[in-house]
């Protein structure tokens, strides 16, 4: 019976001292941090950044739904992406590759709001588009 209550009283102490030297090792390490920047907002987006609001494919991050001349596209709502025929493919295509390349993000999130699904093998060519665009703008940079 000594023996277990040595033992408890041991664990107990040994705890008691991991948890102060933790918290010691905390607030030392805290205190070194650098003060975070705080954020810095900029009235155009650098088109750096995945969330940024104008170049944001999430719909969540706008509300309105901006036509780029594709009304056409609206008889697609609610149809799957891998359900396009080569014809239907084709039309998005178009509408995709004659769009000026700094409207495409906004396209895109156009789309999405509309609950039209890109086909697939254009969805590809329009992040490819984005990401060679964000590419050569990180190069200007």
């Amino acid at each position: 019976m000594t023996a277990a209550l040595i033992l408890s009283i041991a664990i107990i102490a040994v705890g008691a001292v991991l948890w102060i030297f933790e918290r010691n090792y905390r607030r030392r390490n805290r205190d070194n941090e650098p003060e975070p920047q705080p954020k810095q907002a900029d009235e155009e987006c650098c088109g750096m950044h995945i969330t940024c609001e104008k170049d944001s494919l999430l719909a969540s991050v706008s509300e309105k739904i901006e036509y780029y001349e594709d009304e056409e596209l609206d008889a697609f709502k609610n149809r799957a992406a891998d359900s396009y025929t080569p014809e239907e493919s084709e039309l998005f295509r178009e509408v995709l590759l004659t769009m000026r390349p700094d409207d495409i993000a906004g396209w895109a999130r156009s789309l999405q709001l509309r609950e039209i699904a890109l086909p697939e093998d254009v969805r590809d060519e329009l992040i490819m588009i984005i990401s060679e665009a964000r590419k050569a703008h990180a190069s200007v940079s």
